[in-house]
């Protein structure tokens, strides 16, 4: 199941870099160097902190065909996602759910406490999608209203509380990423933010 997670993740990711690439009518090469970046740009930065170098995607070829795949898909049926702006939401929003997963993992795996495991998962969550907006001229969306980090953390919380039921692992991680998913999509449908601070 996590194998399975981590491929949804790292393809949906790469198909919403695709996505605003060709949004912002960028060649080909440019389309899928957005891709790749978005797909692997937050567990790059993870695995980076954490001292595992090789990065992953590095280790793993499969992770490139997968990348490649998604660029692909993005490309052949770009005319199908004529509603693009929600063909991006959803593609990133998965990514989101099953990246904030896999750092907390990585986090648990290498004996880090559950803060840091959630601030992991987070960032690897987030910072492929930075990563594609800086390149793309966008403000990042964690930087907007939208309630988009603060998901991931609250999803890395309910993972531990789970963690303490002894549920078995598959059924922890799907309803881990269920949970992200679920809150990203009513967040955005009833219009749920983080109210803006101001100085004055």
């Amino acid at each position: 199941m996590f194998h399975l997670l981590d491929i949804i993740g790292t393809m949906a990711f790469a198909m919403s870099g695709a996505l605003t690439a060709m949004h912002k009518k960028l060649d080909p090469f440019g389309i899928f160097i957005i891709a790749f970046v978005t797909a692997v740009g937050g567990g790059t930065l993870r695995d980076i902190l954490i001292g595992r170098t090789p990065v992953g995607w590095m280790l793993d070829v499969d992770y490139v065909y997968v990348i490649v795949a998604g660029y692909i898909l993005a490309i052949i049926f770009r005319k199908k996602f004529d509603r693009l702006r929600t063909s991006l939401f959803l593609f990133d929003t998965i990514g989101l759910g099953v990246f904030t997963l896999i750092g907390l993992e990585k986090g648990i795996n290498i004996g880090l406490q559950p803060v840091i495991c959630i601030a992991l998962g987070t960032m690897t969550a987030c910072f492929g999608g930075v990563i594609r907006d800086i390149l793309c001229t966008e403000i990042p969306v964690i930087f907007r209203r939208e309630i988009y980090a603060t998901i991931c953390i609250f999803g890395g919380i309910v993972f531990f509380m789970l963690k303490k039921l002894n549920l078995e692992a598959d059924v922890l991680y799907l309803t881990t990423s269920l949970f992200i998913i679920s809150v990203r999509l009513m967040a955005v449908k009833f219009k749920w933010h983080l109210p803006p601070l101001s100085y004055k």
